[in-house]
């Protein structure tokens, strides 16, 4: 058994303290990841301040996880010690259901076991990034190409794979118009990994504080949507719609930008319910979706893909004092454009 140090945080008001936490034995199949960095997730935030249901205190949140493999279980075939590697938002699923069968193992239908908030096949609550090491079953690592830098690819792994899955899901490409709903820690992925697919692209943003950035990241147009003329000159342009954002829309407004056969997927996930008129819809046969994250095959095809046309996270290194205030700094939308954990601070 190995001891890890790590962040934890007991309560949805409490701030993060120094803990140590024991990472079980390695099973047969099972690898030890040496945690290098670890992403900041709004998600993490949800979690850790009770916003998406109760929560099993002490957390150690974490689910965007660089590190370097240090040991392995006697039947492990796919990595190696040394080898560079990741863990998303999940690790584990039954294996057995249609969905993990078919590669969608996000979908488990018996439910994945997420990597932090959740209870492993053992019993035992599950712990995740924020911490020096971590052991996990080598059917949910991925192999973090030799071109990305373990500090650039934690994101990815939860921010990267959130929005390639539905631009590839929804074939986004040549002579296909994607617009990007808020360009933060999701958003300037999307953007990025659209351009890359060759999609003609287009930010929407509260305001243009932003629209520098989101131009360098890939976008062709951006545009304001705290000025009601964009939803006027916009209306019915777009293939697709990509919601990155974690906070209530107007979502009848944003469904009007869609063009004939249109579909706006959300991926940012607020902690209140949105709604709409269905008649948004039935108009021009337009499509409200969801996605979440993506199967280990889909995320080392995003990693690779990444890697091909390099495309890295724009991130801010902090240390592992750090994560209370960068947290704050999240909710005030101050990041460009995701934080990163040095787990060397813990």
């Amino acid at each position: 058994m190995t001891t890890a140090k790590a962040r934890a945080v007991d309560g949805p008001d409490k701030s993060f303290r120094a803990a140590e936490i024991k990472r079980r034995d390695l099973d047969l199949t099972d690898i030890l990841i040496e945690i290098k960095y670890a992403g900041i997730c709004h998600s993490d935030i949800h979690t850790a301040h009770g916003e998406w249901g109760p929560v099993n205190y002490p957390l150690v949140p974490g689910h965007e996880i660089a590190g370097i493999v240090t040991e392995v279980g006697p039947e492990v075939t796919k990595y190696k010690v040394g080898d560079r590697v990741g863990v998303g938002c999940m690790v584990d699923s039954c294996g057995e259901c249609e969905n993990c069968v078919r590669g969608e193992e996000q979908y488990c239908l018996k439910g994945n076991i997420p990597t932090y908030a959740g209870v492993d096949k053992y019993g035992e609550p599950t712990q995740g990034g924020y911490s020096t090491h971590i052991v996990v079953t080598e059917d949910f690592v991925v192999k973090i190409p030799d071109n990305i830098g373990l500090d650039a690819a934690a994101p990815l792994l939860c921010a990267g794979i959130t929005t390639y899955s539905p631009l590839n899901r929804w074939g986004a490409g040549p002579g296909k118009k994607v617009a990007v709903v808020g360009l933060g820690g999701l958003g300037h992925m999307a953007v990025k990994i659209a351009h890359a697919m060759g999609a003609d692209v287009t930010v929407l943003s509260q305001t243009l504080s932003k629209k520098e950035d989101g131009l360098q990241f890939g976008a062709n147009n951006y545009y304001a949507t705290s000025d009601p003329a964009t939803f006027e000159k916009l209306a019915g342009s777009f293939d697709l719609i990509i919601n990155t954002v974690s906070a209530s829309i107007n979502l009848d407004a944003y469904i009007s930008l869609l063009s004939l056969d249109g579909t706006l997927v959300n991926v940012g996930a607020p902690g209140e319910p949105l709604s709409l008129n269905v008649m948004s819809l039935i108009g021009h046969r337009r499509s409200f979706a969801g996605s979440m994250i993506g199967g280990i095959r889909e995320t080392q095809e995003m990693l690779d893909f990444c890697a091909k046309h390099d495309i890295a996270p724009n991130i801010e290194i902090i240390s592992a004092d750090e994560i209370d205030e960068a947290y704050k700094r999240v909710l005030a939308s101050d990041v460009k454009y995701r934080f990163v954990i040095d787990t060397s601070t813990m």
